[in-house]
């Protein structure tokens, strides 16, 4: 009889590398919305104006050619990026600042109410 989980380890590693690349991308994807938005200001600005220059150079795709130039810059960083962390080994979940990834426990907490500290320390006499 032959043993067909042969290559899990290779498995498990391709899958592992596979989902830490896709996080990775999702995470920089949405930090780069949410926290570069100056940033995407600043780039959409100096798009608009490199599409008004290139007008007169070419009339028919000045705003078809910046445009996929500064998306297709924007995504290969992005891309780049989670590529290299991934490479390196670094694993979204290891990573302090993205507290919305990690998997903690949920604490809970005991009710202390408002009034507990006025009439906590009374004693009947």
């Amino acid at each position: 009889m032959h043993i067909s989980n042969q290559n899990t380890w290779h498995d498990s590693y391709l899958l592992s590398m596979t989902k830490s690349f896709l996080v990775w991308n999702l995470t920089l994807t949405v930090c780069f919305l949410v926290v570069g938005f100056p940033l995407v200001v600043v780039l959409m600005t100096v798009g608009v104006l490199a599409a008004v220059v290139l007008q007169s150079v070419f009339p028919a795709s000045a705003l078809v050619l910046v445009s996929s130039g500064m998306l297709g810059v924007i995504l290969s960083c992005i891309l780049f990026s989670s590529i290299i962390l991934t490479l390196k080994g670094v694993h979204p979940n290891e990573v302090k600042w993205l507290g919305w990834l990690q998997d903690n426990e949920k604490v809970t907490r005991r009710a202390l109410y408002a009034s507990c500290p006025l009439t906590c320390s009374i004693t009947q006499y």
